[in-house]
């Protein structure tokens, strides 16, 4: 008997691990089924003040209203850690560009010294670049990121136990320095007759995704292959996706699910925030040994054979940034392109 198929995306209550709530098993066994089968699901209940959210849609949006000159100043083009702003086409998903607007930041830290032999992916730590005109973006940024990881370590970890392993299994991936990612995102109305790929269909490679939407549709999830269903916005809440990362470490049986923003229609923009809980970029992923009733239903990580995954994360996670960014990769990362 096939199995039904949802038509919206479940709903996990973050507020409900804290250990003395009565309901925390349950919640557990939730989270297990649903990362295993849909692999995408709102969070609500997470504890992020509503008005840290609200500023950082408002500075996001302040970023992108600046005058265009305003924004190459600080182009990602300039960056070998492919931090910066992009506008719309500059970055393609399966050599298809894609319709949005966009900053990039990451964890900000120093670059690590370019040596001989040295793996290329260690050019992708450093700083970031900050818009002077809008000093408060950093600031703002900033603070929504160290919130965002402690509720992303707490989720990681709750699922952790909903696989009955170790709450801190995951953490030797994560490490001291993991690879944090933030994505301010803007996408222009398209004519009905243009592109509607406002991100084309793909998979997001670190542990865990979290975005903030605002009102505008457009986020869609291919729940089974062809059925795709909107994961339309829900007030207060985050959409959550397991990675790739987990995908491996699980041997498949968490699921990183195929997803795309559809453009929304002339006259009108959809904005979003998105926060990806990434792993040290000089860990290898292994493969964690689950219970027997799990592992027997894990089959292997689903890998695209033109973008085939990789356990090294920082060679998976420079690869996809050159296929994304030709002309970063073009500048800074000839030798490696050669």
């Amino acid at each position: 008997m096939s199995v039904k198929k949802p038509n919206t995306l479940p709903v996990i209550d973050l507020s409900l691990f804290s250990k003395d709530h009565i309901k925390r098993e349950s919640e557990l066994e939730k989270l297990n089924k649903v990362s295993h089968e849909t692999g995408f699901f709102y969070l609500i209940n997470h504890g992020i003040d509503p008005t840290l959210l609200q500023q950082v849609q408002e500075v996001a949006r302040r970023f992108f209203s600046l005058p265009l000159e305003e924004k190459l100043r600080v182009q990602m083009v300039h960056s070998p850690h492919f931090r910066g702003y992009n506008q719309p086409g500059s970055e393609l998903t399966r050599n298809i560009a894609d319709n949005r607007e966009q900053f990039d930041i990451g964890a900000e830290r120093q670059p690590l010294p370019v040596k001989p032999n040295a793996p290329a992916w260690q050019r992708l730590q450093g700083p970031n670049q900050w818009p002077a005109s809008l000093p408060e973006l950093q600031k703002i940024i900033s603070l929504w990121q160290q919130e965002m990881t402690q509720i992303a370590l707490t989720l990681l970890r709750a699922l952790a136990e909903s696989l009955r392993l170790s709450p801190t299994v995951f953490d030797v991936l994560y490490g001291a320095q993991p690879n944090e990612h933030i994505k301010l995102i803007r996408y222009p109305g398209q004519p009905a007759e243009g592109s509607h790929q406002g991100v084309g269909s793909h998979k997001d490679s670190g542990f865990l995704s979290f975005l903030l939407q605002d009102d505008q549709p457009g986020l869609q999830v291919e729940v089974s292959e062809g059925k795709w269903i909107d994961a339309l916005p829900l007030p207060g809440a985050f959409v959550v996706n397991i990675g790739e990362l987990l995908e491996l470490a699980t041997n498949g049986y968490l699921r990183a699910t195929v997803h795309r923003v559809i453009s929304p229609p002339a006259g009108s923009e959809r904005l979003s925030v998105a926060f990806f809980l990434g792993a040290e970029l000089n860990a290898v992923v292994p493969v964690f040994k689950l219970p027997c009733d799990f592992s027997k239903q894990a089959h292997g990580p689903a890998s695209d054979p033109h973008n085939p995954l990789l356990r090294e994360v920082g060679f998976n996670y420079l690869k996809g940034r050159l296929r994304s960014h030709p002309d970063v990769a073009q500048r800074f990362y000839s030798d490696v392109l050669s």
